[in-house]
């Protein structure tokens, strides 16, 4: 008999692969036992994305710092928890799309006469969410590199994960509230400044945590990363900017392209 997972040959009596470590599965897929292995996998209090999910609240210094310093075992690794943050963010943008297209708007906080193209380009941040998102996680992990350039104690690459495990959290936390809120009647643009608050807040209580820093050292911080954010946020709207005129010949060919593929 051969272990399923890695082709190396197990006893008939075994329950898990002496090798690799993986469960044999003797019963054929069924209703019942695929739902037993998601409640296994993702509702017990022992799995490891509850606890690393009610950690990341708690002691996000252990999660964090921990699998910075060799810690693989205790939760899940900041990749696979990233993945299931875009994956759950996918879901839920299909079930305010499909349910409550209403939610997607934004008018009530864009300038009088630009409405329709902030609204385009908020529902092509939303098409594109899945390939937009990871490219925030190294944005956010340099202006932390600027931030704490006096810290010697992480590298970039140790940056990366922090801000995947941070970015994550939050996705994951506001899935059900947005539901909720859009399914109220609400639009993104009523409860955009919660959200954006829940962010500051959520980012500033774990890099504290990580970092050990004072009141007065995190003010200082969060100023600073407001100012490396305004900078590079101008950038990346000047770059933007650019490659849609070059794209659609102009802005109003951006706005006439993404205005006219929404209604």
């Amino acid at each position: 008999m051969l272990c399923k997972n890695c082709k190396i040959a197990i006893d008939s009596t075994d329950n898990y692969c002496k090798n690799c470590g993986g469960k044999i599965v003797k019963k054929r897929l069924t209703i019942q036992n695929l739902f037993e292995h998601f409640s296994s996998q993702f509702l017990n209090y022992d799995n490891l994305f509850l606890q690393t999910f009610i950690s990341l609240f708690t002691k996000p210094d252990d999660v964090i710092g921990g699998y910075i310093d060799g810690v693989r075992k205790k939760y899940i690794n900041p990749i696979s928890y990233f993945a299931l943050a875009i994956t759950l963010a996918g879901f839920q943008i299909y079930i305010i799309k499909t349910f409550f297209p209403e939610g997607f708007d934004l008018s009530n906080i864009t300038i009088e006469g630009q409405e329709e193209f902030a609204n385009s380009y908020f529902s092509f941040i939303q098409d594109y969410q899945s390939l937009i998102l990871p490219l925030f996680v190294p944005a956010y992990a340099l202006m932390s590199k600027i931030v704490f350039y006096n810290y010697k104690k992480y590298n970039y690459t140790e940056h990366l994960v922090t801000f995947l495990y941070i970015l994550s959290q939050i996705t994951i936390v506001m899935l059900l509230p947005v539901i909720a809120f859009t399914a109220l009647g609400y639009t993104y643009g009523d409860f955009t400044f919660l959200t954006i608050i829940f962010q500051i807040a959520y980012s500033a209580y774990c890099l504290k945590k990580v970092f050990a820093l004072s009141m007065k050292k995190l003010l200082l911080k969060t100023l600073l990363f407001f100012v490396v954010f305004s900078i590079l946020y101008v950038l990346v709207i000047i770059l933007f900017i650019a490659i849609m005129i070059v794209v659609y010949g102009g802005l109003e060919g951006f706005v006439e392209a993404f205005g006219g593929a929404n209604q």
